[in-house]
């Protein structure tokens, strides 16, 4: 259970930053990261209380992570 919840935090962290580099989001590096990591630790303890998963645990962390970044606006979003 630990080493899902450290994956999921290094994949949300990944997620992040590529979308930093491929210029999905404006926001800088450090808020994506942010921004994802909280989602992917939101969507982990929902899983973890109700059940809802969308599939293997790194598959979650990536659609949480990506969900996260277009869900939360942010003010240098254009």
């Amino acid at each position: 259970m630990f080493m899902v919840l450290m994956g999921t935090v290094v994949i949300a962290g990944i997620v992040g930053y590529l979308s930093e580099k491929t210029e999905f989001t404006h926001n800088g590096y450090l808020q994506s990261i942010i921004i994802c990591v909280g989602g992917a630790f939101l969507f982990y303890f929902v899983r973890i209380m109700f059940g809802i998963s969308f599939g293997p645990p790194g598959l979650d962390a990536v659609l949480s992570s990506i969900g996260a970044l277009i869900i939360v606006p942010t003010h240098w979003r254009r």
